[in-house]
């Protein structure tokens, strides 16, 4: 079973197909003419054929956020995806109320706001995602994505579901 499968809905699809063949043994019929809504309902929908996209010209670029927990390499995932294709591929600044760097310019590695102006952006719904860590506000802005998409590149952002 996938590992995206909690444990206690796995066991229960096995015992379901379990019960299932051996009702399709005694009676001969098959599986799905026995049970069409627990069993095979169940393997059909979540899997979809994976085919490779095709952009038509006129078409606008999309959004491609790569989701995992932390340490399973889905920041590493969209680094090489952008090094290995940077005409393609871009990721969108993200906003910060953390105070910047002397290394640092605004605009490049975050753009830099106030704690109230952070919050009214959440409260407008201009943050596609935000979260705090160490006391500091961090987040995706839908102007910082739109401004990738603009520039004709595909955005790509990566999100550690909480």
């Amino acid at each position: 079973f996938s590992p995206l499968v909690p444990l206690s809905l796995a066991a229960g699809f096995r015992r379901s197909m379990r019960l299932c063949r051996r009702k399709s043994r005694a009676n001969k019929h098959s599986c799905y003419a026995q049970c069409p809504s627990s069993c095979y309902s169940a393997l059909a929908a979540p899997y979809e054929e994976v085919v490779r996209y095709q952009r038509h010209p006129t078409d606008r670029n999309r959004l491609i956020i790569l989701v995992g927990p932390a340490g399973v390499g889905v920041n590493e995932l969209r680094r090489r995806l952008i090094t290995s294709c940077p005409q393609q591929f871009r990721s969108a600044v993200p906003h910060t109320t953390r105070v910047q760097k002397s290394y640092e310019m605004n605009g490049r590695e975050y753009h830099y706001v106030s704690k109230e102006t952070f919050e009214n952006m959440v409260y407008t719904h201009r943050m596609l995602e935000y979260g705090e860590y160490k006391g500091y506000l961090y987040g995706t802005s839908v102007d910082a994505v739109r401004a990738v998409l603009d520039e004709g590149k595909i955005c790509v952002i990566d999100l550690e579901p909480q």
